[in-house]
């Protein structure tokens, strides 16, 4: 789960996605297409400001 308000929109997230789950909404902020994320964790642990959290 992406938290909009957190999202700066750097792209860290979209960049380290293995499988490519990530992708920008029209605002500019991360989202996560739940049918392609493989719940690896790259980009929770990569995230600057801490604005995605899997559920396990």
């Amino acid at each position: 789960m992406v938290d909009k308000n957190k999202c700066i929109g750097c792209g860290t997230c979209v960049a380290i996605c293995p499988v490519g789950a990530i992708s920008f909404d029209n605002q500019g902020k991360a989202q996560i297409d739940p049918k392609k994320c493989i719940h690896c964790g790259a980009c929770e642990a990569s995230c600057p400001v801490a604005a995605i959290e899997l559920k396990k």
